[in-house]
């Protein structure tokens, strides 16, 4: 089973919005097969294992990170095939976490005779489909907020000047964390102020994998025609409040897709109408690379998940600006509370991931 998680995990970047799945088929204590899932809509990991073994698959024992899937989407069912093909045993790391169809897999396993065992290496197979099973239970997205800061949380001098506050190991990671997501969220704000591509490019060793679209908050379509994500290769959409615009269909021109959301009663787009929307796009994970408005915003109305801290060795001062925008907290009864989940060294960086924590 270690060795299908490993397998599973070379699909990190490409299977998405699809699971990361692994398959090991073991005939007389030899390995006679083995695949993974590579990409939405090709075959999954059961299939490729399947086709190595052969003839060898019959009688013998199939690993699995993930439940063989029991019904047609893409591509026919695992557990069919694994039937067909003869196998006398499957050990599955976790179920499928989608409500809908958890179970059902190794139930028909079951009922053709299969022996069928669940729960080996669960854990480690859940973190790996960790913005899979996060959708799947609570029907939105996982949100992981993104900020490079100095040790006195300062994101940019009072210039805007912001290149580069973190070494080139942490923005290495940061484009690994752009490729592992589906969609990365900004604001108009850092539109306007860096122009950014927000793509994954650096460290990622020749591969090419990058977010399935990008979403920029825009309430009063400040977007320019010339904005350098539209030149990046990635689908591009703004969110906005205006309706029946020039701009929007100039936008459209150019292949961006405007989504009029409702407004807040200052006029902005509101967040929860952008949770709603995120909920209803075909994604796994979102990446936030914005201000520190946006970031205040998005952090004291629940909507990140995650918090991925680069944290640089070097102080800014006081007229820097900040890495997070948040009014309303006056009383330390009402701070934000966050969970420490790892620590890492990145070069001189420490890379701090936090889990934000919800009211019971």
């Amino acid at each position: 089973m270690a060795q299908a998680i490993v397998l599973a995990s070379q699909g990190e970047y490409s299977a998405k919005p699809n699971p990361c799945v692994g398959c090991v088929i073991v005939h007389n204590n030899q390995v006679v097969g083995q695949g993974w899932h590579r990409k939405a809509g090709e075959p999954h990991a059961e299939v490729h294992a399947l086709a190595e073994a052969a003839e060898k698959a019959r009688g013998a024992t199939a690993y699995v990170t993930l439940e063989p899937c029991s019904h047609h989407g893409r591509t026919p069912p695992c557990a069919n095939a694994l039937l067909d093909a003869g196998v006398a045993r499957v050990v599955v790391a976790m179920q499928d976490p989608n409500p809908l169809v958890s179970g059902q897999g190794v139930a028909r396993l079951r009922e053709a005779g299969i022996d069928v065992s669940v729960g080996l290496l669960q854990q480690q197979a859940e973190a790996l489909n960790k913005a899979f099973c996060h959708k799947m239970i609570c029907g939105q997205p996982l949100v992981i907020g993104k900020v490079a800061m100095s040790l006195d949380a300062k994101t940019a001098m009072a210039s805007g000047e912001s290149q580069w506050i973190t070494g080139a190991e942490s923005r290495q990671d940061v484009h690994r964390l752009r490729a592992r997501s589906d969609l990365i969220l900004t604001g108009i704000a850092t539109v306007l102020a860096d122009d950014p591509r927000l793509t994954a490019r650096d460290g990622l060793a020749g591969l090419q994998v990058q977010p399935a679209r990008i979403a920029v908050l825009d309430s009063q379509l400040k977007m320019p025609l010339d904005a350098a994500m539209f030149s990046a290769g990635v689908e591009v959409t703004v969110l906005t409040t205006r309706t029946h615009d020039e701009k929007a269909q100039a936008l459209n021109d150019v292949g961006c897709q405007v989504v009029v959301l409702p407004s807040d009663d200052q006029g902005r787009v509101d967040l929860l109408a952008v949770k709603e929307w995120l909920g209803r796009q075909a994604i796994n994970s979102v990446m936030l690379e914005a201000g520190a408005v946006l970031n205040g915003a998005l952090l004291k109305v629940g909507l990140l998940d995650e918090l991925v801290v680069y944290m640089a060795p070097s102080v800014l001062g006081v007229d820097a600006r900040s890495a997070f925008d948040i009014e309303g907290i006056d009383r330390l009864a009402d701070k934000v509370e966050l969970a420490l989940l790892t620590v890492d060294v990145l070069g001189q960086d420490i890379k701090l991931k936090y889990k934000i924590k919800r009211e019971s």
